[in-house]
């Protein structure tokens, strides 16, 4: 006579190829703990004539390739979030220069965050989608922008600006997801996981 099946099926594991820590935090507010962390190194550079939306997305499934291949039998899941002012696409802000640039552009003017996702399966399926917030910043005064710049908030934030910080004062007006502005629109990448079967509904 046999004994008990000891055997368990080990669920497939999640990948987040990205090294950002609000994106972590993010999927905590869901229950998501990924298994591990892989950041994605990959040109972001736009191309030609490229527009916000499409750019956002194009990164997000680029990454999800990029580490898809080290990671076989896992979820990888992605995320590139860009700052669009018209078809300008705002810069990922690594010097104080870069910094100032954006925030006198986006200073009393409307903009956009798109952020894509992108979700692989461990069979090699790929969901993916961009989502859009609207939002609006007041005017900044030069005290305003001298603080701002000097707290270093805007250190590799999409556009020089982070909303969870110090930034969110000016924002004036906010139409859509504010996690999306954050890094990772909550509501649709949970909607995502529970499609591909990674959570239950």
């Amino acid at each position: 006579m046999s004994g008990p099946n000891t055997h368990t099926l080990i669920p497939p594991q999640l990948i987040l190829a990205s090294a950002s820590p609000r994106r972590f935090e993010l999927l905590a507010r869901i229950g998501v703990r990924p298994d591990g962390i892989v950041p994605a190194d990959i040109d972001e550079t736009p191309h030609k004539d490229e527009l916000p939306k499409p750019h956002a997305l194009r990164l997000a499934i680029e990454k999800a390739q990029a580490i898809a291949p080290e990671n076989k039998g896992a979820f990888i899941l992605s995320a590139d979030t860009v700052v669009g002012v018209g078809r300008r696409i705002l810069p990922k802000t690594e010097d104080l220069a870069t910094a100032r640039y954006c925030l006198e552009i986006l200073s009393g003017r409307a903009h956009r965050v798109f952020t894509g996702v992108c979700l692989m399966a461990p069979d090699g399926q790929q969901m993916s989608r961009v989502v859009e917030t609207r939002l609006k910043m007041k005017r900044l005064s030069t005290g305003e922008l001298d603080m701002y710049l000097d707290s270093a908030e805007w250190d590799g934030k999409a556009g020089g600006y982070g909303i969870q910080g110090l930034a969110g004062a000016f924002i004036s007006h906010i139409s859509g997801s504010y996690s999306n502005v954050v890094g990772l629109p909550v509501y649709e990448t949970r909607n995502m996981l529970i499609g591909s079967g990674f959570l239950n509904g």
